[in-house]
């Protein structure tokens, strides 16, 4: 498929339309738009749904999808404040005092980039790169490649590009097959070979590899992972979409143990 970046951008909003229940263009709306959470077979898998809160925002407003009972609280954040406060502090912890006595909280909060392909291209590196398939992922759900690979979702993990020095693995990007149309990238390099370019190598050449194989990739990280923030820009990403997540008390307890 010959993709163009609008193509991309048309895809990923559809997505994100079959993860929040709503339309693709709502996310283009001027006003922010709210829709009760539901179930969906396309939505990304490793979802859990239905959300109680989850706020997604291309730039142009908010889509809100959450859970009925929490309609007065999510509408009159939303609408309070400018689209970009609603996804940081100081505003946020409005939101999040508002849930917790319902006994949820704030969890989740990233940025998601797309590729731009006016400046996406493969990178050098100066190690050998091999491209990997589902098989070859048998032995490597180790810690050190827990970016790149997810053992509790070994099922979606599809494609991978691997550098080698001598014959031994040093970095590896590979994606999860996380719905239809879109696979998501990961990507770990061995501490010893950090700052070479191995990253953005990597994840320029299997950001290739799934457009040629007529899927969308995409990258997320924490807007405070600076790492790897630029390195989805150095390979040719760019921002594209934010989400944060209201999730039970219970489990930002157990994460933050």
């Amino acid at each position: 498929m010959n993709f163009t970046n609008k193509m991309i951008k048309d895809i990923a909003m559809q997505q994100s339309a079959f993860d929040a229940n709503c339309e693709a263009g709502d996310f283009t709306r001027v006003e922010n738009v709210i829709t009760i959470s539901k179930e969906n077979p396309l939505a990304r898998k490793y979802l859990k749904l239905p959300h109680v809160c989850n706020l997604i925002s291309y730039g142009d407003n908010i889509v809100a999808t959450i859970s009925e009972e929490y309609r007065e609280i999510v509408e009159q954040y939303i609408n309070k404040y400018p689209v970009e406060h609603c996804f940081e502090t100081p505003n946020m912890h409005v939101l999040n005092d508002a849930f917790q006595k319902y006994g949820y909280r704030v969890c989740f909060m990233a940025e998601y980039f797309l590729p731009d392909l006016e400046v996406l291209r493969e990178l050098p590196c100066e190690y050998e790169l091999r491209v990997l398939e589902a098989a070859d992922f048998k032995d490597l759900y180790q810690p050190e490649w827990s970016n790149a690979l997810c053992e509790n979702r070994k099922e979606l993990d599809v494609l991978g590009v691997g550098a080698y020095d001598n014959g031994e693995l040093i970095g590896l990007a590979a994606c999860s097959a996380d719905c239809d149309t879109m696979w998501q990238i990961g990507v770990d390099v061995l501490p010893a070979y950090r700052r070479q370019g191995i990253a953005s190598a990597l994840t320029s050449r299997l950001a290739l590899e799934i457009l040629e194989r007529g899927k969308v990739p995409f990258y997320c990280c924490a807007w405070s992972n600076i790492k790897s923030a630029r390195n989805a820009i150095k390979s040719g990403f760019r921002p594209a979409w934010v989400e944060m997540t209201v999730k039970s008390a219970e489990l930002v307890e157990e994460m933050n143990k």
